[in-house]
């Protein structure tokens, strides 16, 4: 991906950290603040769109609240979460005025991406935002969310942002220069990473992942994220937001931190749907020739190449599909509950009927239903 990519986007979401708008955790930082909003009201006179998703809310909060230290409870946290994003919110919104903008607060749990009326529905106000000329501004939903629920981290946050309203690119802005080949603070003559493909193993091996004991931070999120954001087509850059005015100089076409390219052909909206689930209700063990099946021959999953049922989860849930080295390799809906599933494990689809009574489809998943990972 040349630099021109980033230039030439028109959707872009912005991705800010927490160290990048509060004042070395003690509330929120307003010339920072300011400082992005001017930025983004320089690529929206570009004729870009773009979606911010800023951390801050909680350390925001703690200051509010007078108290001296971050609270390790989840109820103290959420009650942080609440008071902040008023003060966030009210300062972006102050900051966007002065440049004419209008800003939208949208709130998001993983919940409302998995459902997929919800999905939907998200998807079309945003989109409806943007054509306003609207800056949304979208956090986790932290005074609510629960472990069950929680997306993690606003690096992934981004990412499903990013998928969730085709965007042509995701920038992450962090503290760091970017992606080493390993860790510079520990190992001198680690080489910038300034482009590779977005969802390459050995990225996460870099960024301090499996197969590594090096860690980098937060960088692994991030790696991470690129990987998720190019399922629908959306190139990455991780750069330092100490940069000065570095989102105006991405897109004059200036090459900046690292390139994460997205090669792959973008996947179609209910599949990415289903790619989307950081969480799913169930698992099912295949064995090799199921797991070869799926991966390799685009075929549908036949009960009898399901080894163990885990989880319960009812017909129509999100299940993800794993190969017997314990991989993930894919997600689908269901077509039997995991009750049913378990009596028709190893079974040809013609003993369906006979085990359960009835027969509602010949496979456990239909290709049309299902996406790899």
């Amino acid at each position: 991906m040349s630099a021109t990519v980033i230039a030439s986007a028109r959707r872009l979401v912005v991705k800010v950290g927490s160290s990048l708008v509060t004042d070395e955790g003690r509330g929120l930082d307003h010339a920072r603040l300011a400082l992005w909003s001017a930025q983004i009201a320089g690529l929206t006179a570009l004729g870009k769109e773009i979606v911010l998703v800023s951390s801050g809310a909680i350390a925001e909060g703690i200051k509010r609240l007078g108290w001296n230290k971050r609270p390790r409870a989840l109820n103290e946290l959420q009650a942080a979460a609440a008071v902040g994003q008023m003060g966030l919110i009210e300062a972006y919104e102050r900051s966007f005025r002065s440049h004419g903008l209008h800003t939208a607060q949208v709130l998001l749990t993983h919940a409302d991406l998995a459902d997929r009326e919800r999905y939907l529905n998200a998807r079309s106000t945003l989109r409806t935002l943007l054509g306003l000329k609207v800056v949304p501004i979208i956090n986790e939903n932290d005074t609510v969310t629960t472990e069950e629920i929680k997306v993690g981290d606003n690096d992934t946050l981004g990412a499903l942002v990013a998928n969730l309203i085709e965007a042509d690119a995701l920038i992450i802005l962090t503290d760091q220069a970017g992606l080493y080949t390993a860790d510079p603070r520990k190992h001198p003559d680690a080489e910038f990473v300034h482009e590779a493909e977005a969802g390459a193993p050995q990225l996460e091996v870099m960024a301090g992942g499996a197969g590594s004991s090096v860690g980098t931070g937060g960088m692994l999120t991030k790696i991470l994220a690129a990987k998720r954001a190019a399922r629908s087509g959306a190139h990455t850059v991780i750069v330092s937001g100490r940069e000065p005015d570095v989102l105006a100089r991405l897109a004059t076409g200036e090459s900046l931190g690292t390139r994460l390219v997205a090669r792959q052909a973008p996947l179609a909206a209910r599949r990415q749907w289903l790619a989307d689930h950081l969480q799913v209700s169930g698992r099912l063990l295949l064995d090799e020739g199921a797991a070869r099946a799926l991966s390799s021959q685009g075929k549908s999953l036949l009960p009898i190449g399901v080894i163990e049922v885990r989880g319960d989860f009812r017909r129509g849930a999100v299940v993800a599909c794993v190969e017997p080295g314990g991989r993930d390799i894919a997600r689908g809906l269901v077509n039997y509950s995991a009750d049913e599933a378990r009596r028709i494990a190893r079974k040809p689809s013609t003993e369906i009927e006979q085990a359960l009574g009835y027969v509602d489809e010949p496979e456990l998943i239909h290709r049309d239903n299902l996406v790899l990972l």
